[in-house]
């Protein structure tokens, strides 16, 4: 259940939603179903935010609860 971390991270920074779908380069409709969970969001979309927020993929996809990303060999 990633959705929420996406909301989380967004509202972390601050940012509104249309600010994060140009990121992505996609209209701000398609982003506010991928944080409701209405819609499932690509790969390369969480790895374009996950390097935005400076976490790892890991984090945004529920599957640990550290934020920082994993150190690169």
């Amino acid at each position: 259940m990633y959705y929420p971390r996406l909301k989380d991270l967004r509202n972390d920074r601050d940012m509104m939603q249309k600010e994060i779908a140009a990121l992505l380069g996609i209209d701000q409709r398609v982003y506010s179903n991928y944080e409701t969970g209405k819609r499932e969001i690509p790969t390369h979309h969480i790895i374009t935010l996950a390097d935005f927020y400076g976490t790892s993929t890991d984090y945004i996809l529920g599957r640990t609860n550290q934020i920082r990303p994993y150190e690169k060999r």
